[in-house]
């Protein structure tokens, strides 16, 4: 690799890491062909970019991105691997899933909307993380759950009064 191919790769990766709220480091080393073509299948699927990276070019656009990685940058040894997606759970579910079948991809650690996750011990709790849509979605539901109770309460309380008034003029 030339080094102009260096920095047009570090400028091409410093741009992705700047935009990128949510992005993964794994260790894909060893699959075979096969299995390499399956994953990346599986993450064109759920809307992952995944490309294999030099670990000094990554650490130089780290440190050019402007934003703090922290300990992600110590984590940078042997074979790495980028996942970028919009959704920060949708990557641990893939290779969660994609694990089943093998013992790679190995979580090196995440950067979920500016918060880090090391070790392929977190596996588990980022793949059960909520996207954000999912909470807004959530919220909404507890935020209209009192409002239906009290309309329902309100209708089913004025066909009370209705009908006690009725009685009532009856008589």
């Amino acid at each position: 690799m030339t080094k102009e191919e260096k920095l047009n790769e570090i400028k091409i990766l410093t741009k992705d890491l700047s935009e990128a709220s949510n992005f993964y480091l794994a260790d894909i080393a060893g699959l075979d062909s096969k299995s390499t073509l399956d994953l990346r299948r599986a993450c064109f699927k759920s809307n992952i970019r995944i490309s294999v990276v030099k670990n000094t070019l990554l650490k130089k656009a780290m440190e050019d991105s402007g934003k703090e990685f922290g300990d992600l940058k110590s984590i940078l040894k042997g074979n790495t691997s980028v996942l970028f997606s919009n959704q920060g759970n949708t990557p641990a579910r893939v290779i969660k899933d994609f694990r089943k079948r093998s013992d790679k991809p190995i979580l090196k650690g995440a950067f979920i909307d500016e918060s880090i996750y090391i070790g392929d011990d977190k596996i588990d709790v980022l793949a059960d993380l909520k996207s954000k849509e999912e909470l807004i979605g959530e919220i909404l539901t507890l935020l209209s759950s009192p409002i239906n109770n009290v309309l329902s309460s309100l209708k089913s309380g004025s066909n009370k009064i209705a009908g006690i008034i009725k009685k009532l003029s009856e008589k």
